[in-house]
């Protein structure tokens, strides 16, 4: 097992960070972006808090195109923003649904519109905003002189390169997964529910090093299972019953997320080449991982394979993605995303086939790409399917 990392990351991290976005701003003419999530709001300042979970209650950063970036936040945030390396914190007293922000919101903007006249905000695809809308638009009639500019391509670009630091952290809790999955054997046990072997797996994960499971789903069925987003459930497991378990385990808010197929008692002829499939595909999409190829490449690689290997069909859509402080983060290994792979960029990679009418299999790992070529995140599954 490996060390474990530190928690947290020097005031250096935060630094670079910042200074990355910034030079993408100066470029795109961008004098402030505004920041409403919890994961956008850790990268960028630390603040780390369970209370993103409450909805009553909005938080907004800014960075500027110059200097560190503003916090304008509910005041009982206050301590907690004052142990990051924020200096420039603004508070209301909230709830207050006349007012959430929005009057010192609107100030700390117009102070930051100095050269461009422009407001960055992230609009495209995979972005949210953590604000009511009524608020939203009554920010934008606050703004009207101003540009508002879609922020979502330079966001994602620089957190889609990972730092030593984040890539660290991303490792160890691959590796303490992978550790789990290892030990999973022993604690799968037929004649109990999907539900019950899904939680003595978080329970001796939890021993092994793991923070939390925002993500931790199984499916199973005979000779198969048809869906690899929902459960666990109440079914009870029985011999020729095919089971996977996909986890998306957490430590220090960096996430890893790959899977494991197990077969009970026997497995089919067809379950068993259809895992062999999607297995040799990984390979396939692991070689294609190079800087300068794209994620189209690699989509290519694996569906190639599946394609030669009988796949009738796949429903995911993608074969893989990005993946840090969310499970799953830009881009996507599609057939039309195109996206080049640099040094430092961490991958699902994530085959899937329906093999038999309404049966399908999955398999996937997490990879580092480096400059000499891709690297296991994820311990390497058995390459043949496991039958217990």
């Amino acid at each position: 097992m490996l060390q474990v990392p530190r928690r947290g990351f020097l005031e250096s991290e935060y630094e670079n960070r910042l200074a990355k976005i910034q030079k993408l701003m100066f470029d795109e003419g961008i004098d402030a972006i505004l920041l409403t999530t919890q994961v956008d709001i850790e990268y960028y300042t630390g603040f780390k808090s369970q209370f993103f979970q409450s909805p009553t209650r909005p938080w907004f950063v800014l960075i500027p195109l110059n200097n560190k970036p503003k916090a304008i936040i509910p005041v009982i945030g206050e301590s907690g923003m004052r142990g990051t390396w924020i200096d420039d914190i603004q508070t209301w007293v909230s709830p207050n649904p006349e007012d959430e922000g929005i009057s010192l919101l609107t100030i700390s903007i117009n102070s930051l519109m100095k050269k461009f006249k422009c407001l960055g905000i992230p609009q495209g695809h995979e972005s949210t905003l953590r604000m009511p809308l009524s608020d939203y638009n009554k920010l934008l009639f606050n703004l009207k002189s101003i540009e508002i500019k879609d922020a979502t391509n330079i966001l994602r670009y620089v957190r889609y390169v990972k730092s030593p630091a984040e890539i660290e952290k991303i490792h160890y809790i691959c590796q303490v997964a992978s550790q789990g999955f290892e030990d999973l054997p022993s604690l799968l046990k037929v004649g109990e529910s999907e539900r019950a072997n899904c939680q003595r797996f978080k329970n001796h994960l939890l021993t092994l090093g793991v923070d939390d499971f925002p993500y931790l789903i199984s499916g199973s069925g005979q000779g198969g299972y048809g869906s690899i987003i929902m459960g666990p459930s109440e079914r009870i497991l029985g011999n020729g019953d095919i089971f996977i378990i996909d986890t998306g385990c957490v430590f220090d808010s960096y996430f890893c997320d790959f899977d494991r197929n197990y077969a009970f008692g026997f497995a089919s002829d067809e379950a068993k080449k259809a895992y062999e499939v999607v297995f040799k595909a990984t390979d396939a999409g692991f070689e294609a991982c190079q800087v300068g190829n794209t994620t189209t490449d690699v989509f290519n690689a694996m569906n190639n394979v599946m394609q030669r290997g009988g796949a009738l069909g796949n429903s995911v859509g993608r074969l893989g993605h990005g993946l840090g402080l969310q499970l799953t983060e830009w881009p996507s290994n599609t057939i039309s995303d195109n996206t080049p792979l640099e040094e430092g960029v961490v991958l699902t990679l994530e085959p899937g086939m329906e093999y038999l009418g309404g049966k399908e299999m999955v398999h996937e790992e997490n990879i580092l790409i480096t400059k000499d070529g891709p690297i296991w995140l994820s311990n390497r599954a058995s390459q043949e399917l496991p039958i217990l």
